[in-house]
């Protein structure tokens, strides 16, 4: 029988051959596959039924032509993309971003990630991930609407709300889920709970906009506590300044921590007396304006327009919420050097792998993506549980929920680090209780 390092190497060799130049999946895959050899060690059924490779080969993967037309009648394309990775332990569940990065590679790697990460939040939901080029940074909202509706005129034939449930990601927020959600309701002459995240006047929940930054914080805080730290009194480094880390950043101050930099694409703001988010909340949801518009504010607060340098100030934790691999090496060894003993993150696969190996090579708490952010698609989750009741929980309800499933995957990864004497490496602690009840359900469910 093949052992397990050369049955990962050759799936691995496998995944990168069949899928070329896809450079953001080959490292999601081979950081979740490097990572559960103990687990098939110790479990050789996943080898002998194949699992490995299985699960690194999506469903189905749909790419179509989205034409629609701008406010000048001129007739624009864009592509539109959804991967249906796995459904053995429920429907297909991830958001859809609307970015000009998003490519095949893109959405394979966030689909991919995002079965572990919903198998971690205990809800019965498999993983998918969708999306397109479309830029919707300077489009009016006509534009965005019809945008959205040429998108889902093609999208609404692979989704449904006991087949693949999408929400929203970057570039997608509550508006553009409205757009979409009202010509699914068009087409199919069904009002359904098919997407999270919408309006709460149509069947979205409370707590869902404030979920992925909170629950980074419910998360951390867990994490922090097992080890005698905690937010309070911490300062806090936050990347990103949309919705996630608004948010994150809003419950750290509730924590008792204080939150000294924040940043966009233009650049960052730092002040070490705090960030007041109220301003921030003013700046970037209601005007929509650069961040750098902070110091109309508050004269003390310094701007540098260099948003991939915000990592070089002080601070004891860390909350990288913008995009991936934007903390690499060189950023981490800043961190290392500046006494930060806590990152967590917020964005999905932010750290490179050098990165991650410095922080747990200096005993620095690493809290990886598809445990820590698990918040978003965790009351992703609760909304479908709300719309299949027809009824919606109070507030509070849904955030003590929130905070129980984002302390249990805590506990999960934790857990798993003592079974298999992981030490504080959440990340492998993670992947491997991830896979250990999708791998589960695929063998339960025979070969299909």
């Amino acid at each position: 029988m093949i052992n397990a390092k050369n049955y990962i190497k050759d799936v691995y060799q496998k995944v990168i051959s069949k899928n070329p130049s896809e450079l953001e999946f080959h490292q999601a895959v081979h950081e979740i596959l490097f990572s559960l050899e103990p687990l098939l060690e110790k479990y050789p059924k996943y080898i002998d039924q194949n699992i490995l490779e299985r699960i690194v080969e999506p469903d189905r993967f749909i790419q179509f032509r989205v034409a629609w037309v701008d406010d000048n009648g001129k007739t624009q394309i864009n592509r539109g993309f959804r991967v249906q990775f796995n459904n053995a332990i429920g429907p297909y569940k991830g958001g859809l971003r609307f970015h000009p990065t998003v490519c095949p590679s893109i959405i394979k790697f966030l689909g991919f990630e995002q079965i572990f990460k919903n198998s971690l939040t205990s809800l019965p939901m498999g993983g998918g991930k969708g999306g397109s080029d479309f830029n919707p940074k300077g489009k009016s909202d006509n534009e965005i609407m019809r945008f959205c509706q040429a998108f889902m005129s093609e999208l609404y034939k692979y989704i449904g709300e006991n087949i693949d449930v999408p929400a929203g990601d970057i570039g997608v927020s509550s508006k553009e889920i409205g757009y979409m959600f009202g010509e699914y309701k068009k087409l199919k002459n069904d009002f359904t709970g098919v997407l999270t995240g919408k309006g709460i006047n149509f069947g979205g929940s409370l707590a869902r906009t404030e979920a992925t930054g909170y629950g980074l914080c419910y998360f951390g805080e867990e994490m922090l506590n097992t080890f005698s730290k905690s937010f309070k009194n911490s300062k806090v480094s936050i990347s990103g300044s949309g919705n996630v880390a608004i948010y994150a950043a809003q419950k750290s101050y509730e924590l008792g921590a204080t939150v000294v930099s924040m940043s966009d694409s233009s650049g960052y703001i730092y002040n070490e007396n705090g960030i007041d988010i109220s301003i921030i909340k003013e700046i970037k949801e209601v005007n929509h304006e650069r961040i750098s518009k902070y110091l109309n504010f508050d004269k003390s607060t310094k701007f540098v327009p260099n948003f991939k340098e915000i990592w070089n100030e002080k601070c004891d934790i860390a909350l990288p919420c913008a995009t991936q691999n934007e903390i690499d090496e060189e950023s981490a060894k800043i961190l290392v050097k500046n006494g930060c003993f806590c990152v967590c993150e917020g964005s999905n696969m932010s750290s490179t792998p050098e990165a991650i190996k410095l922080f747990l090579d200096n005993n620095i708490l690493f809290g990886p993506s598809k445990a820590a952010n698990a918040g978003g698609v965790a009351v992703s989750g609760l909304e479908m549980s709300q719309n299949s009741l027809r009824y919606s929980w109070p507030f509070k309800e849904v955030d003590d929920k929130l905070k129980n499933i984002m302390k249990n995957i805590f506990t999960i990864c934790y857990d798993t680090c003592n079974e298999f004497s992981l030490g504080n490496n959440f990340l492998a602690g993670a992947n491997i209780s991830g896979f250990k009840k999708v791998g589960d359900a695929m063998i339960s469910q025979g070969v299909y």
